[in-house]
């Protein structure tokens, strides 16, 4: 078994959380020494120059990051014009931001019932969203709310200007499916 690129695979699963020494220890079910040799050859084969991402390690937790050589690139891709148009996720997204804020992204993720850091880093980069403080909960994580920018995405003076949530879908607007024309021919 190639350690390595099992090491490599889990570091883009993990993603932007990382995976910290003992959980590597316990997955890979190797001694510190051997994974420490692992880690240092996984972390000098992405430090050629033909390599896009690097090793990094954060807090107590490593993860691919970018190379910061190669920034101007990545912030063209996020300011694009063809890029401009929000997807499915980014509007879902920023509708919990806009109608929970100040809201962390672990608030964001229990609510969509998926990871969203991708996707608030992509918002903060378009200027959609910003940091606004940090939360009382353990570990004081980030508080974000929507900017001047989202109002004018979307043509809104303030954020009371919104729908009520309420009346987007009530219980008598709903459809019952088994008294719906649209019901599967049973053969």
């Amino acid at each position: 078994m190639n350690l390595k690129g099992v090491l490599e695979g889990i570091l883009f699963v993990v993603g932007d959380d990382g995976v910290t020494i003992k959980e590597l220890l316990d997955i890979l079910n190797i001694d510190l020494d051997s994974l420490k040799s692992l880690i240092l050859e996984l972390k000098n084969d992405y430090e050629s120059s033909n390599r896009g991402v690097r090793l990094s390690i954060l807090g107590d937790a490593f993860k691919l990051t970018t190379k910061k050589e190669h920034k101007e690139y990545y912030q063209k891709l996020l300011v694009n014009e063809d890029s401009n148009n929000l997807s499915q996720a980014a509007l879902e997204t920023l509708a919990i931001i806009a109608y929970n804020e100040p809201i962390t992204r672990v608030q964001i993720d229990e609510i969509r019932g998926v990871a969203t850091a991708p996707m608030v880093r992509k918002l903060v980069a378009k200027g959609l969203i910003k940091e606004c403080g940090k939360s009382d909960l353990p570990g004081r994580p980030i508080l974000y709310k929507t900017t001047n920018e989202f109002l004018d995405y979307f043509n809104m003076e303030k954020l009371a200007d919104l729908p009520n949530i309420d009346n987007v879908v009530s219980k008598e607007d709903e459809i019952d499916l088994y008294d719906s024309r649209y019901q599967e021919e049973i053969i």
